[in-house]
């Protein structure tokens, strides 16, 4: 792909942990280049993960080819992994970014990297603000920027499924108002064939992206435009001011492309690869 020499299939597996096991896929270093460093790729939330697995298979391979490893993991309730997504958890979550690490350090040599993508992003950020989980750098691809609004977008799909199937209990459970009730009063929700859990939507709600702030590590965050020489959105655009004001070693690329994680069909941005791959080609032989 782009001139990128040939890369070895990917390496899947089963990571055990202390709460079941985690599917993974490892993207090892193109056989002819040494291991410069390893990136674990954190995903994104509910649907958005299965829209987006061919662009994180396509850089993860482009990451491959100028020598750095991947690992792909399926986060506990997600994907293949064990457990169900309504028994899922931010804090298992994060375990589980710590189980990764510890597989990939004792894999690989290197510095270790975090990718994330949208709620992902988030995800890695949380992680990675913990001094005991240091890292090399970090990509954010699209990140969310308020838990509350895009907890609040999901809890939509549900209307939208209600208004399409014309469900009498519609009324009854209609607005993210009364939804956002009902998870307050510890009732499980059921939002577009995905059993949200009280905590887990709690957790989301909580967070804003201007307050998870990582200063220790250089931060390349992709934001996704509609065309060309178009601007951040004003959202996106304050996190960035807010963030460099507190000492963040923040750079902002701005890439036209379709957002994959949300259109109907799968969608593909070679240009997102591109330009995310050579933040970290420098030195590349």
């Amino acid at each position: 792909m782009n001139g990128l020499p040939d890369t070895l299939p990917a390496e899947s597996f089963f990571l055990k942990t202390g709460a079941g096991e985690r599917f993974c896929l490892y993207h090892g270093p193109h056989p002819d280049r040494e291991c410069r460093g390893v990136l674990i790729y954190v995903h994104p939330f509910g649907e958005e993960m299965n829209k987006s697995r061919r662009m994180a298979a396509m850089q993860a391979r482009a990451f491959a080819a100028i020598g750095f490893g991947v690992l792909q993991i399926d986060l506990f309730g997600c994907g293949d992994s064990s457990g169900e997504f309504v028994e899922a958890r931010w804090n298992i979550w994060k375990q589980d970014l710590v189980a990764a690490r510890n597989w990939l350090e004792s894999k690989a040599t290197g510095p270790v990297s975090l990718w994330g993508l949208r709620l992902g992003a988030l995800l890695a950020l949380d992680f990675a603000r913990n001094p005991e989980n240091a890292v090399d750098k970090i990509i954010l691809w699209q990140p969310v920027i308020s838990g509350e609004l895009f907890l609040t977008q999901f809890l939509r799909l549900r209307l939208a499924n209600e208004m399409l199937s014309g469900s009498e209990g519609s009324q009854k459970a209609s607005g993210t108002h009364a939804m956002r009730a009902t998870l307050e009063k510890g009732e499980i929700l059921e939002v577009a064939g995905y059993e949200l859990a009280p905590d887990l939507a709690a957790a989301i709600d909580s967070l804003k992206a201007a307050e998870l702030i990582v200063t220790r590590n250089p931060i390349h965050w992709f934001e996704i435009v509609a065309e060309p020489e178009r601007p951040m959105a004003p959202a996106g655009a304050k996190v960035v001011s807010a963030w460099k004001e507190d000492g963040v070693d923040l750079h902002v690329h701005l890439v036209p492309c379709p957002p994959f994680w949300a259109t109907q069909e799968i969608s593909e941005c070679a240009e997102l690869v591109s330009a995310t791959t050579n933040v970290f080609a420098d030195g590349a032989p």
